[in-house]
């Protein structure tokens, strides 16, 4: 086997894998939507339409915990502003064809399939990675809202903490890698992610899910800028 087809091989592997483990995460979330007051459409139809994990348990925590709806759209929102950061990175490495490609494009673009395409070794890859992945998360997460929503009451205890405990293991798998001697910089690399930790560490217990991920991507952009 060619080192090309080792590495599209790896690529597919790495996407799959990761898109199975983030999309049974859906499960949860048509729970929590379900529990919030949604019913099983409302809840299939966000995330078919909205599709970003963060914004879419924020706006039914609001609504769950009694906020109105401006006050849950404006959450959502704001934990949106992410993926606009993640699509300026991943325009020139993309490329993204205009028209309803682009469109299609950008609306996989979520952590998952950004982080999928960064750690792809070459452009081609990039895209097999962010195709593959946001792909499969998208199939996969639509799936189990619904299967979460029709199954909200069974959706306890162990098995919600077991969902819970899926996305960090499988982003750190994703991670880890990018940590070793064999890639470029990689003290530089350990330094932002070690960085980046502890500002989402920080500001867990203070602050609204997601909104420490834009804290950190913030501080790690300013930590650079000053360094440069």
């Amino acid at each position: 086997m060619t080192d090309a087809a080792a590495a599209r091989r790896a690529t597919i592997r790495d996407a799959l894998g990761l898109g199975v483990a983030v999309g049974l995460y859906g499960a949860a979330f048509g729970a929590a939507a379900v529990a919030a007051g949604l019913d099983a459409w409302q809840a299939c139809a966000l995330s078919l339409l909205m599709f970003t994990g963060a914004s879419q348990f924020a706006l039914v925590g609001v609504l769950g915990a009694g906020g109105g709806v401006l006050a849950a759209v404006g959450s959502a929102v704001l934990l949106g502003t992410r993926n606009t950061i993640y699509g300026v990175r991943l325009v020139p490495l993309l490329q993204p064809a205009a028209g309803l490609r682009r469109l299609g494009t950008a609306h996989l673009v979520i952590d998952e399939s950004t982080a999928l395409a960064l750690a792809a070794p070459d452009r081609a890859n990039a895209r097999l990675a962010f195709t593959v992945g946001g792909g499969s998360i998208f199939l996969g997460w639509n799936l189990t809202t619904l299967l979460g929503a029709l199954g909200a009451d069974a959706l306890t205890g162990p098995w919600l903490a077991a969902l819970d405990a899926v996305v960090p293991a499988a982003f750190l798998a994703l991670l880890w890698p990018r940590l070793q001697r064999t890639w470029a910089e990689p003290a530089a690399q350990r330094r932002v992610a070690l960085g980046g930790a502890v500002v989402a560490l920080v500001l867990t217990p203070v602050v609204p899910a997601g909104v420490q991920v834009i804290a950190a991507v913030a501080a790690v952009a300013l930590a650079g800028g000053w360094r440069r």
